[in-house]
């Protein structure tokens, strides 16, 4: 289990008196009798127990959240729990870290409980001296009736774990999320031998189940992009103060994670807010740069929410409020390949189609252009791919707890599966012309493009997630009027 000791800590601990150990413990108002209100993921998490437990009928499930990882000497990140725990639990926003769900064989499925670290009394030590568990360090924490009323689950005290595992793992195949929690996959080796392939295809499994989302999901989804919206729209209203600071684009990034913050959790991964060249870096998280009038800013971001789904949004702004020709010229490009990738997802097209799609429409563009050294056929074939030079990452990925969602999915039902209703992918082509492209015209180079869409697969076609921000140019220069307001610098 993720049973990580905090770092000793000679020069911080302050010895605790006699008299002060007894002091501590008076006096404090109980805790409250009433039962929290049930988590809004737990009924959704529950059919996501039930799919898990028809996947593995009369196996033991092992699912640790992940213990606290140290950021600096003895400071540790904001805990995050693995993403296939929250989905299986409804946990997030940091509630208990080392926490274990085991879901027991069971007549008709599996019985789940949660194990973790409990609230102790205010007359334990720990309340008062424990960095990672003290009430006093981190919070109050929840009893074991408090949790189990919160996630709709069985609970029991971590401490009771090893026991448990030790009796049921010697006794039935035994499955785990072991990348969590190396420590316990140790153990537990010890108890029902190794087993690294099926937990290799355990971890497969998780991935792959969810690919389709539920209501609830999409829904979360929804809510992210609305929430990421907000963000984008206040980073537009500071973009004249990005320019007059300096460094515009920690400016930029500082503004949007403070809407993310104050309307979910966190930001879903780290911002890209790249403006001018920098935009043509594909993962520019360095955000050192100035915003500069005539430029573009290229901002990649989305909100995680409280439930940990994401949103994934790119826009690409003229950081003046007006594209030039060149910058029009390549925005319709790529606006005109989102368009063609878009109108290609639907529910039993291969999930290819989609990125084939977007980047026929590039690669025809650069023809025209007179940038491709081959034809359009000969650049999409499998011995070509000159295109690439100017657009080398793919169109779509899926969506959900996790940006990259679903990444351990087999290649057979992800790269080369099936598109089908409930799934929820992106769709973000992009050109990128660096200021170094000596093939390049120079009226372009230094111009980098992306436009990205969260959508969700339909019945009858797909529902745009993320609608509420504009794409087309001339939208997106009455949008930027609008909250830019009078007296920008042109």
């Amino acid at each position: 289990m993720a049973s990580e000791q905090p770092p000793a800590l000679p020069n911080r601990q302050i010895p605790f008196s006699k008299a002060f150990k007894q002091f501590i413990c008076q006096d404090w108002a109980p805790y409250p009798s009433e039962p929290p209100a049930v988590l809004p993921g737990a009924r959704a998490a529950a059919g996501h127990r039930s799919r898990l437990s028809q996947r593995f009928p009369g196996e033991l499930l092992i699912i640790p959240a992940g213990g606290l990882k140290t950021r600096s000497n003895d400071t540790d990140y904001r805990f995050r729990p693995h993403s296939a725990f929250t989905w299986l639990t409804g946990l997030g926003t940091g509630r208990e870290p080392g926490a274990v769900l085991v879901m027991e064989p069971a007549p008709g499925g599996h019985e789940a409980t949660l194990y973790f670290h409990p609230r102790v009394p205010r007359t334990d030590p720990e309340f008062y001296a424990d960095p990672r568990y003290g009430e006093m360090w981190v919070g109050q924490r929840e009893s074991l009736s408090e949790m189990s009323a919160l996630a709709q689950l069985r609970t029991a005290d971590i401490a009771e774990l090893p026991a448990a595992l030790r009796s049921m793992a010697s006794q039935t195949t035994t499955r785990m999320l072991r990348e969590t929690d190396p420590g316990l996959a140790e153990r537990l080796d010890g108890w029902r031998g190794r087993a690294e392939q099926a937990d290799a295809e355990f971890v497969v499994a998780l991935s792959e189940l969810r690919l389709v989302k539920d209501a609830f999901e999409i829904e979360q989804l929804r809510q992210a992009c609305r929430a990421t919206a907000v963000g984008f729209a206040a980073v537009a209203r500071e973009l004249p103060n990005a320019v007059a600071n300096g460094r515009g684009e920690r400016w930029v990034e500082g503004i949007f994670g403070l809407h993310a913050i104050h309307q979910g959790n966190a930001v879903g991964y780290d911002t890209i807010a790249a403006a001018g060249d920098h935009a043509n870096t594909l993962h520019w998280i360095r955000n050192d740069g100035d915003l500069r009038p005539g430029e573009l800013l290229l901002l990649d971001a989305g909100v995680e929410l409280d439930s940990l789904f994401t949103a994934d949004v790119t826009r690409t702004l003229p950081i003046n409020g007006r594209f030039s020709p060149a910058q029009r010229r390549v925005y319709e490009a790529v606006l005109a390949a989102q368009q063609a990738g878009m109108a290609a997802a639907r529910p039993g097209v291969p999930f290819s189609a989609v990125h084939e799609a977007a980047i026929t429409v590039i690669a025809q563009y650069l023809t025209d252009w007179g940038l491709l050294p081959v034809s359009v056929e000969s650049a999409l074939g499998p011995e070509g791919g000159q295109h690439r030079r100017w657009m080398v990452h793919g169109t779509s990925h899926h969506l959900g707890l996790d940006v990259h969602d679903c990444a351990q999915a087999r290649r057979a039902n992800y790269r080369e599966g099936t598109l089908a209703e409930g799934m929820v992918i992106t769709v973000e082509p992009g050109l990128y012309f660096k200021s170094t492209d000596l093939l390049v015209p120079p009226e372009l180079r230094g111009i980098g493009v992306r436009i990205e869409d969260d959508i969700v697969i339909t019945a009858d076609g797909h529902e745009i997630l993320s609608d509420q921000l504009p794409r087309e140019p001339d939208a997106v220069e009455a949008w930027l009027a609008d909250l830019m307001g009078p007296g920008r610098d042109d």
